[in-house]
């Protein structure tokens, strides 16, 4: 199966930002991480990170073209506010998972609001990096 992980701003700077809030773990930790699931599994899973909105896009409509079969996705602050890649998301009928390293229900208020996650199939939040092994699991046994 391919599986794509897009993780979208400052989720590259894991490790140095907000310590308390993301944990020490740096981003190649993650990418290591997801790497070892990979070989693990058997599964081809890629990794995409941006800072841009309009690059985020990008990646996901490629995803309609390339063969993606599952896709994980960690929007960080577009989260809250982006129309754009919600209908992305909604664009694609591949399952999606919506990750969240912190718990987002327990942060500031704004972050209780995911414009995103309804063009997800579901939403993983307070697990920390877990989380993306969990949305990869929920992806490997999602009906086809």
């Amino acid at each position: 199966m391919k599986i794509l992980v897009i993780n979208g701003p400052n989720l590259n700077f894991l490790g140095i930002r907000e310590k308390s809030v993301y944990g020490t773990q740096d981003y190649q930790y993650l990418l290591d991480m997801i790497d070892r699931k990979a070989k693990e599994s058997g599964q081809e899973i890629t990794v995409f990170q941006s800072n841009h909105e309009g690059a985020i896009i990008d990646r996901i409509q490629e995803a309609y073209f390339d063969g993606t079969e599952g896709i994980v996705i960690n929007p960080g602050a577009y989260t809250h506010y982006s129309y754009a890649i919600r209908d992305a998301l909604a664009s694609i009928t591949v399952p999606k998972v919506e990750i969240h390293i912190s718990d987002i229900t327990k942060r500031e208020e704004f972050r209780k609001t995911s414009v995103t996650r309804e063009a997800c199939d579901h939403q993983i939040y307070g697990q920390g990096l877990d989380g993306y092994l969990m949305a990869i699991d929920f992806i490997l046994q999602f009906p086809r």
